[in-house]
């Protein structure tokens, strides 16, 4: 998680306090849509610190209908914001169409809400559309005095978002989603080590390398974890990453070669010639 600087965590912490209430008695009166729009559009400028009226808007239209509100830094729509009534259960399809527009518009990040439960996904451009739930939050079960919960804040403020924090965030639970674990076991240094520690156990076994990874794919790990887009696209990350490593590997190498056959400098090379006898 990112550090909150001070000022910035004091008004998460104001907010967490000033608005914990608001939503409890929101919620006890069971305001309707539109007026739950109102407690958001007042959390995102009083919490998470965009200008009210530059920053946040509630013009993008979906399909003749209107996305209930958007963040904007630059005139750029950062995140789409779809608002349903405070009482209401928040549900998948809720947030589909919101998704489906930000894919038109290029948007990253969507947000479904009901004032007490905020859920960021992020778009998955591809055919069809998907998105994956980045992070949740339940505000009012949030603990001001809670460094994580202030720290779960920041990711979807202004300030948050201008450091990049939420797609950190998100770069991080991939790398530890099980994916990625999954694509990582199979890969050959980890393999190799397996091999290696197997032998210690049992000297006299020959264990070749691809015997283990058929013994990780098939009885191992979790068949969820090996098929699919989502394990697909991990394999993929993993082996751009592991190519490039061994590129810089081989570039690395060849400039030392390259540096070690170079001619030595004039200055080391031309000795003046010894005096003749007389």
């Amino acid at each position: 998680m990112p550090t909150v600087p001070s000022k910035i965590s004091d008004r998460l912490v104001i907010g967490i306090k000033r608005f914990q209430p608001v939503l409890q008695s929101a919620k006890t009166r069971d305001v309707n849509e539109s007026d739950t729009v109102i407690i958001v559009t007042d959390m995102l400028a009083e919490i998470f610190g965009y200008d009210k009226y530059s920053e946040i808007t509630s013009e993008h239209a979906i399909r003749g209908t209107y996305c209930d509100l958007a963040t904007k830094l630059d005139g750029v729509v950062q995140i789409l914001v779809e608002v349903k009534a405070v009482g209401i259960d928040l549900k998948e399809q809720h947030v589909k169409q919101a998704v489906d527009y930000a894919c038109n518009l290029g948007v990253d990040w969507v947000a479904l809400t009901n004032g007490v439960i905020w859920r960021i996904y992020k778009v998955i451009f591809a055919k069809p559309v998907d998105m994956e739930l980045v992070a949740q939050v339940d505000f009012c079960g949030l603990n001001a005095k809670s460094a994580g919960d202030v720290e779960l804040l920041y990711l979807l403020s202004k300030e948050g978002w201008l450091k990049s924090a939420l797609g950190e965030f998100h770069t991080q639970r991939q790398a530890l989603s099980r994916f990625f674990i999954g694509a990582m076991i199979l890969t050959d240094p980890v393999v190799d080590v397996v091999r290696k520690e197997l032998r210690k156990v049992s000297p006299d076994v020959q264990i070749d390398v691809e015997q283990i990874r058929s013994v990780l794919s098939q009885e191992v790990i979790k068949r969820e974890v090996m098929e699919g887009e989502k394990a697909e696209a991990a394999r993929k990350k993993i082996a751009k990453v592991t190519a490039k490593a061994l590129k810089d590997k081989v570039a690395k190498q060849a400039a030392i070669i390259n540096a070690s056959a170079a001619p030595l400098p004039a200055m080391l090379t031309d000795q003046p010639e010894p005096a003749s006898a007389e």
